[in-house]
């Protein structure tokens, strides 16, 4: 019977498993949202949020043991400043799997996981490119200016743009499998 036994093993060596872990919530931490497989989300979660666990306590012990953990100082850092201060009022439950579906090549599940409160962040962002999308129109009008000068002179188009380009013949498609065309055979 299995009893007492919790830890996912994903078919690795302890000394590989515990640096897959801490690689994958290192990228959790960086990218805010990462794609994987389901079985390594399930592994990643309990880890990732004891690490959110350490960060909303904030204290220099706390620090020094997630550094033991994860071993990247910026991994760290941005956990203890952005990360965990946004989930103060949150009594667990810091990230989500949403699942994807079947990984095309060996039918592996695959799943997002991500912070919840990534949420808010986005939304965070969204005002930023309202800002950016009139400096863009601006950047139209410009054009259309600098064209009416020259349509004042109005010179003739050339004739090649009246002209219809000649349709080409479509080229065979290769077959992915082997790198073999379709009309070859042996």
């Amino acid at each position: 019977m299995r009893h007492q036994k919790k830890t996912i093993k994903l078919g690795r060596t302890a000394e590989h498993r515990k640096a897959l872990l801490s690689n994958q919530v290192c990228s959790l931490i960086e990218h805010e949202r990462i794609k994987t497989t389901l079985a390594k989300a399930k592994a990643v979660r309990p880890l990732a949020e004891k690490m959110v666990t350490l960060g909303k306590n904030g204290s220099l012990h706390a620090r020094r043991t997630a550094l033991a953990v994860l071993r990247q100082k910026n991994a760290v850092k941005k956990l203890f400043d952005n990360i965990a201060p946004r989930s103060t009022d949150r009594n667990g439950g810091y990230t989500r799997i949403i699942r994807l579906g079947q990984r095309k090549s060996d039918s592996a599940s695959i799943a997002f996981i991500e912070w919840v409160d990534a949420a808010q962040v986005v939304e965070e962002k969204t005002p930023k490119e309202s800002k950016e999308k009139p400096a863009k129109a601006k950047k139209e009008t410009e054009p259309e200016a600098k064209e009416s000068a020259p349509a004042q002179k109005e010179t003739p188009p050339p004739a090649k743009e009246q002209e219809p380009a000649p349709a080409e013949a479509p080229k065979p498609k290769k077959r992915k499998w082997f790198g073999k065309k379709s009309d070859q055979t042996k």
